[in-house]
């Protein structure tokens, strides 16, 4: 049977800052449970698949009715773990993969992820998101990934570093206010074809994406290129307990937040 196009949801339970972090409750639900809701609400994807490697996320997924596909613990990054299903689903064309700490990720985006891949069609293109940086505490902090882009939209780094450095600190804080400092917020989703993803493994390690422990650093080390869809979300990625808990307080509990 072929399927355009699928939502994943890479979720593993051993995360470096935040063990157990797909399973926190989240306004009485598991985090996994709210992310996996905004991925159904999406209307341009065939299915919506939780990519895990262990047993007590796979038995949380299954008790709301979700659908698992057990995944090796070898990997390193989620799109490592949707390789694996690229593999073997090989009639896929289109996979998004929805990282399992976006709770308040916006269906609509999910939507203009798919359509961006659809209207491309290309089996080298890389999709993904950004929006806004909200502080300067965020600029600064390295739990925020950010990314700068070219005049095309085309990402150029990501670093949890703050990028660019304003050499005239006045003139930064400047940009801030005024909403024009040239550096968003990277945002957890990723859009690409099953081709690339089979494909993976034949990608050399890259030097900066083991430096930042990022693995987006590693498909611009060789040669791909990364388009970024630029949006207002008030959201983010939850990457400690701390963050899970100002999210919580800030948070309407609803679909797209």
């Amino acid at each position: 049977m072929n399927s355009e196009s699928w939502i994943v949801i890479p979720a593993r339970y051993q995360a470096r800052r935040f063990p157990g972090k797909p399973l926190a409750l989240l306004h009485g639900r598991p985090m996994i449970a709210w992310v996996f809701d905004a991925c159904l609400a999406a209307r341009k994807a065939q299915e919506v698949v939780v990519a895990t490697d262990d047993q007590r996320i796979a038995e949380e997924v299954h008790g709301f009715g979700g659908r698992v596909e057990m995944t090796a613990s070898h990997h390193k990054s989620g799109t490592e773990r949707l390789a694996e299903i690229a593999g073997r689903f090989p009639d896929v064309k289109w996979f998004v993969n929805v990282q399992g700490d976006e709770p308040g990720i916006d269906p609509g985006l999910i939507d203009r992820v798919i359509t961006l891949l659809a209207e491309r069609d290309s089996p080298d293109l890389i999709v993904s998101a950004a929006t806004s940086l909200r502080s300067l505490d965020d600029y600064r902090s390295p739990h925020v990934v950010k990314v700068v882009v070219d005049l095309k939209g085309k990402a150029l780094y990501f670093s949890r570093s703050p990028i660019p450095f304003f050499q005239d600190e006045s003139a930064g804080i400047r940009a801030f206010q005024e909403g024009c400092t040239g550096v968003l917020q990277h945002l957890g989703i990723y859009g690409y074809s099953g081709s690339f993803l089979r494909n993976l493994s034949r990608q050399r390690p890259g030097l900066l994406a083991a430096a930042e422990n990022l693995e987006q650093l590693n498909w611009l080390e060789n040669g791909c290129s990364i388009e970024i869809l630029e949006c207002n979300s008030p959201w983010s990625g939850i990457d400690t307990p701390e963050e899970l808990e100002r999210f919580s307080s800030q948070w309407s509990g609803t679909i797209g937040g």
